[in-house]
Formats: structure tokens, sequence, C-alpha cells
């Protein structure tokens, strides 16, 4: 395609406008390399400094003091339940990063993000965590759990002596209302402890694990801390923010946290890399990605006489753009979706399914100009041909087919990844050969995919593609 992919970061449907994945790995430490590296993390908007959050209605003074006693009550009945997690080097005893986490049992289980305690879980003899307590206290913690698909982990506070002060949850018989005031608590950037409020908007669209839409501010440091009702109940995890706008952040339902913690209660601890246990929970995920996809049929997008494949509405969002002024004697519509279906796998994202076109008809170039055109933008897509620490080198093959709908030249490429055994990232490439000075060029991206399944999709996206003939 003659325009450069924006990668990793969503297409304009939500993520360039991304998610900070999570206020990911909460705040890692600076280093030489990610100074000239391409952030996908990024900080997000100024810290909190501890107050209450500012409603955008001016609110009386009466109304004013109300809320500052409220958030004030909230952070005197956490505060001592609420930690500061560390990640810190084994040798150098430097800190690699920091979240938050909340007590939730007496015997010193800890509630955090995955992403959070993720180097406790991949790289055991390189990393160890702390808890620091919001008095200053502090003390080793153990893994004991993590949920990849949700980003959730619990901990084990090691050698307490006393019972640890906890939060409850609120009942899931207790549904949250519209509206209804939440109160976020964590550590933003490493500056102290503080409590945002903000309201319960319901859950995320088109989210493909359940998130709640939460209205007021997250920063990173706040990852893992918990956010609660007015009676001080747990109700979600901090995760996530949108980096496009403002007071749109994003909690994990407390329902999900309870279940882990249940499974946590008698494990025993995480000592060596769990790659082999994170790969079972992405093997899970991308089997759930590929039936929602294969029982949900596609959309038909009209474009001229051709009809190509978009996600129903309720599994991605779409967008589109019109002639491009910059080829002229061209008319060029594009179309880019990308379903919310990343989870984080330690320091790197995956699970993302992305799909782009771009519908060429030039009816003044003539054959010969259009050819060269056409299979110039078909050579421009950027394919993973050098392997990384994660991924090996692409692998590709390429075809002409003819599904049914009309002829293709087809590439599919595969690229394993290095620790996580059986899963691939897969591109299917794409791009008409029926007439002379129309075409379409279709491109489909599925991170983490078991080899089985990327073949069912690649299939099922290629006989999507269709030409209807004018009567």
């Amino acid at each position: 395609m003659p325009f450069p992919s924006i990668r990793p970061l969503r297409q304009a449907t939500s993520s360039l406008l991304l998610l900070l994945c999570a206020l990911a790995h909460a705040q890692p430490a600076p280093s030489p390399a990610a100074a000239n590296a391409p952030s996908t993390r990024p900080a997000g908007s100024a810290p909190v400094d501890g107050a209450a959050s500012t409603p955008a209605a001016a609110p009386t003074a009466g109304d004013a003091a109300l809320l500052s006693r409220d958030a004030r009550r909230i952070y005197e009945l956490s505060r001592d339940k609420l930690v500061q997690i560390r990640t810190l080097l084994r040798n150098a005893g430097t800190q690699a990063s920091i979240g938050s986490g909340f007590f939730v049992s007496a015997d010193g289980l800890i509630v955090t993000n995955f992403h959070v305690a993720s180097q406790l879980a991949l790289e055991p003899e390189r990393y160890r965590g702390v808890y620091v307590t919001m008095d200053g206290q502090e003390g080793e913690v153990e893994l004991l759990a993590f949920d990849v698909q949700r980003d959730l982990a619990v901990l084990r506070a090691k050698g307490r002596t006393a019972a640890a002060p906890v939060l409850s949850f609120r009942p899931t018989t207790d549904p949250l209302a519209q509206g209804e005031r939440i109160y976020s608590l964590g550590n933003p950037l490493d500056i102290g402890f503080a409590v945002t409020e903000g309201t319960y908007n319901g859950l995320v669209k088109r989210s493909f694990y359940p998130r709640i839409f939460f209205g007021g501010a997250l920063n990173p440091g706040m990852s893992g801390g918990p956010a609660v009702d007015d009676a001080g109940r747990v109700l979600g995890v901090n995760v996530a923010k949108r980096l496009d706008g403002e007071q749109v952040s994003f909690l994990i339902p407390a329902e999900f946290a309870q279940a882990l913690v249940q499974r946590a209660a008698n494990a025993q601890p995480i000592t060596q890399a769990a790659h082999a246990e994170m790969t079972r929970q992405l093997m899970e995920h991308q089997q759930l990605l590929t039936d929602r996809f294969l029982k949900a049929p596609f959309r038909e997008q009209r474009h001229g006489n051709y009809r190509l494949p978009v996600p129903d509405d309720a599994l991605a969002r779409c967008w589109g753009s019109g002639r491009d002024p910059a080829f002229p004697g061209l008319n060029l519509e594009r179309t880019q979706c990308q379903a919310d279906s990343d989870v984080v796998a330690g320091d790197f994202s995956t699970g993302a399914v992305r799909l782009s076109y771009e519908a060429y008809n030039a009816p003044t170039l003539g054959a010969a100009r259009f050819a060269r055109m056409y299979s110039q933008s078909f050579a421009n897509e950027r394919l993973p041909t050098r392997g990384n620490r994660h991924q090996t080198a692409a692998e590709c093959t390429e075809r002409f087919v003819d599904p049914g709908g009309v002829p293709l030249r087809a590439v599919v490429c595969l690229s394993a990844y290095r620790k996580l055994t059986g899963l691939y990232n897969m591109t299917v490439l794409a791009i008409s050969v029926n007439q002379p000075t129309q075409g379409v060029l279709g491109r489909l991206d599925v991170q983490g995919i078991a080899f089985d399944n990327g073949m069912k999709l690649a299939s099922h996206y290629l006989k999507a593609f269709r030409w209807e003939a004018a009567p």
C-alpha cells in the first residue's frame, strides 16, 4: 500500500488512540535504548496530586466540600490496604518498574496487574518483587497466579507476622448504576499515593473482554490499584487509559480478580519462568478469537463492483477515507479495522486482529500505468522479514488463487514466537487480478494464533472477497 502502516499503535479506530496498555509496566526505568525507540507505552497526562478531580461544572461551596470529604473518607478508609509493587533487578537491586496493588486477604494476598508482575513471571532469575505500604514498610512478594487475558496477577507478601488489612469486594449482586461515583487509588508516577474521583459509564463497547469505562484520570504507576465505590468496596482494578482523550480510562471488573484470588489461595509460588502457563492462556485466547470471527459472518463493504469483507460491528471498529490528493487520476478509498482483543504478554502485546483495504479505480491511467502503480503498492507492504528476541523471521508463501468470488494474488506469512511454542503472527495479503484499471488490496494481520486456526482464518478471509459484474 502507498501509505505506511502504523504499528504497534492501532489504526484510527482505537489506538493511535490506543489504550495505554495498562499504564504499562507501570513506570519503567528509562534506558538509552528506550530513549531512541518509538514508545508504545506513553506516559500519559499530568500526575494526580491526591485531590479529587474537578467536575466539568463548577460545584457550589457546599458541593465542593462534600466531594472533598468523600474523597478524603475513601482515602483514609483505604490507605493502609494499598501497596506499591516494585520490580527490582536481583543483582543490582535497582528499580526496574513500579505499579500499585491492594491487600485482599489477611494472610497477605495482593491483587495487581499482570503487566506489573510479568517480569516476576517470565524472568524470575533476574528480577524480584517487593511491596511498600503507605507508611513505608517494605517486604518481599512472591507470585502465585496470573491471568494474561484480563491482565491480573495475585502476589503474596512474604514473612508477614500480623494480619494484613484488606479491602472487600463489592458483591456481583449489587450492580453499578450509570453515573455512580468511583474512586481510583494508586501511586501515580511514583510521587505518592493518590485518590482520583470519577464515574461509572458502563462497559466498553466492542471490548473483547469486559472492561469498565471509568470517567476519571489514571496515570502510569496506578496500574493494579483498586477502584472502589462510596462504601470502599472494590469494584474494579486500574488497567488502562486512552491516549487521545481526557478522563477516558478503563478498569477490570472485580469479579475476575475475585476468581483469580480463589485460584491463588492454595497455589504454590511461581519460581521458574512461566512461559508454558502463559502459552496455555494465550492458546485459550486465540481459540476464543478464532471462534468469534468464524461464527460472525463478515459484512460486505462495497467498492464499485468489489465486495470486501469487514468484521461484524460487534467485533471491531472500522474507519475509512476517500480520494487521496497525492494520487491524481486515481480514485483511492481506504478502510482500516481493528478488534480490541490485545493482551499483554510481558513486555509486548499480542492477540490483535487488524484488517485494512485499498480500493483502486483509475479509468484514465491505462492498463500498463495502472499495473505498474498497483504492483508497487503490493510490493510496498511491510512484512516481518527479520526476527527479534520474541519472534522468528517470517516465512511466506505466494500463490494465485480463485476462492470463488474473485481471482486473487495472495501471500501468507507466518512468524513463530520463540518462547510461546505453537503461537504465530500471521499476515495475509491479497490483491485482485481480474480488472485492467481497477483493483483491491487487502491485508489481514493476526497476532498470537495457532497454525491450524491461522489457516482457517486465512481461508475464511480470502473466500469472502467477491466481484459483482454490472447487470
